[in-house]
């Protein structure tokens, strides 16, 4: 069984769930929004995404980075 407890919230300008737990730019990224579109949920996101700056052994996708160490 897997735990999700990240912060999300509804995007009303995309029509779609979105994590808040990532910068604004990643998640207009991931989420398709054009250019210059006004986020309503700019004060919302994280300043620095978290994961994988936290745990640098944490590669895309949740995979361990290529050397890391895994407990």
């Amino acid at each position: 069984m897997c735990t999700f407890d990240a912060p999300i919230a509804r995007c009303e300008a995309m029509h779609q769930m979105v994590l808040l737990d990532e910068t604004r730019k990643e998640c207009a990224c991931e989420h398709g929004c054009p250019p210059g579109q006004e986020c309503p949920l700019a004060a919302c996101f994280a300043h620095q995404s978290g994961l994988y700056e936290a745990h640098p052994e944490v590669g895309p996708h949740g995979q361990p980075r290529a050397g890391a160490a895994v407990h």
